[in-house]
């Protein structure tokens, strides 16, 4: 079984949770300091200190590189992803049947296809393949579940079946997260903000305007810097 314990990781510790660190990177929208965290990771690394739970937080950074380098640097989305895929490669390659790191590289794929088109078939074959597999591994787990909803929106239209149970899925996702805590250091502590603003978007795309104010805030709680949501919340407060 895979621990990703930040006590694994010591060398990547300084200057508090790793996990934290990373998040807040990302909600905060800073691509300087997830840039950062990614070289300093990436050094630890290439000193030896290789471990599962270094690996995984090494792609876990380069993931949300990529998500963040879509928006505002579009050459650097393809091999943030890309390095993603292969630091998991290395953690499932001392644990076939971890869930996290299939479900994290089935992510990985997913955008690395949007990004290589000449690709993009295959890609999103290793991405269902992963997240498939994950499901199997971890029914319940909340990433799994949130990352299996997002990828089924995409690939359905509105009011659609195919959208209805996505929309099942990523409510499932969210009570689960809710259940669970975010601030854990022996498994990934990400997901519970951005299934929130997920589910916060979907009511407010089928005008509960109130419901979607609710999972919206739900999110700030969690997250009080997380500026797609505070986007978010100001849209609806203005509709």
């Amino acid at each position: 079984m895979l621990l990703l314990s930040l006590a694994a990781a010591s060398g990547a510790q300084e200057g508090g949770d790793l996990q934290a660190q990373i998040l807040y990177a990302y909600q905060t929208e800073d691509l300087g300091e997830l840039g950062n965290l990614v070289q300093r990771l990436g050094n630890e690394v290439k000193a030896g200190g290789a471990d599962a739970a270094l690996h995984y937080h090494l792609a876990h950074a380069d993931y949300r590189l990529g998500l963040l380098a879509e928006q505002k640097r579009r050459k650097a989305a393809a091999p943030a992803f890309s390095d993603c895929i292969d630091q998991l490669k290395a953690v499932l390659d001392q644990d076939a049947k971890s869930a996290e790191a299939l479900a994290l590289q089935s992510a990985c794929y997913g955008e690395l296809a949007k990004q290589r088109h000449l690709e993009a078939v295959l890609l999103r074959s290793h991405a269902e393949e992963r997240l498939k597999s994950a499901f199997a591994l971890a029914p319940r787990n909340p990433r799994v579940l949130y990352l299996m909803a997002m990828d089924e929106f995409a690939q359905s239209k509105p009011s659609s079946p195919e959208n209805q149970r996505a929309f099942a899925t990523l409510l499932k996702a969210a009570q689960l997260f809710e259940q669970s805590s975010a601030t854990r250091t022996d498994v990934p502590g990400w997901g519970h903000a951005e299934a929130y603003l997920a589910v916060g978007q979907q009511l407010a795309a089928r005008g509960d305007l109130l419901g979607a104010r609710n999972w919206i805030e739900k999110a700030l709680i969690v997250a009080p810097d997380y500026k797609a949501a505070q986007k978010q919340l100001a849209v609806l407060v203005q509709r």
